[in-house]
């Protein structure tokens, strides 16, 4: 994967935006006796539940992104799990990294583009990224907003040192044309999407 040539930094992006932070952690440092008896108590004592009330969502306002699981938690160490949300034409950054993920499309309709070919998908679809792609994420309407649940195991990958991941173009600082105004849908309680709009 080469980079744009006039591709912003990776550092690009307000400061705070979970995608631009220089410090995640991608995998969580395991120790103690050789039993790993604390560990395997410390482990056994997590929350087996995570209130989505509890993890906001952070980014935008193009892209949002609401981390329900990942190594820094302490409960995993082998996958991440997050929900994506693009508002009204709004689009990921694009990037590409060794690890394989699946978006499972919750509502709206939209499309990837993975090495320069578009893949379209709506509510219900699965949407691979496979392995070593440069690819993006777009919602294709500019009135209603989309949603994926994302599943990767990342973390395993960067365990065992396949460590090459970069970003060729930040998550936009301002919102699609058709997005002004656009707040991720925070605190609804039923997650099954009619038709209609936001």
């Amino acid at each position: 994967m080469t980079d744009a040539k006039d591709a912003p930094p990776e550092s690009a992006g307000p400061a705070g935006y979970y995608h631009s932070k220089k410090d995640r952690i991608f995998v969580r440092a395991i120790q103690g006796a050789y039993n790993l008896t604390d560990e395997l108590a410390r482990l056994r004592a997590m929350p087996r539940v995570r209130k989505a009330s509890e993890i906001k969502f952070v980014d935008g306002p193009q892209a949002y992104s609401r981390h329900y699981v990942e190594p820094k938690d302490g409960i995993t160490q082998t996958f991440h799990l997050h929900l994506e949300e693009y508002g009204p034409g709004g689009k990921s950054q694009k990037h590409g990294h060794v690890n394989e993920a699946a978006f499972y499309i919750l509502d709206g309709e939209g499309y990837e583009v993975h090495d320069n070919i578009r893949y379209d998908w709506k509510a219900g679809d699965v949407a691979i990224v496979h392995n070593n792609c440069v690819h993006q994420h777009f919602n294709a309407s500019d009135t209603k907003p989309a949603r994926a649940l994302v599943i990767k195991t990342k973390p395993m990958y960067l365990f065992m040192n396949m460590l090459f991941q970069k970003t060729v173009e930040p998550r936009h600082t301002t919102p699609a044309p058709g997005g002004e105004g656009f707040a991720a849908r925070e605190e609804e309680a039923d997650f099954n999407h009619p038709e209609g709009g936001y």
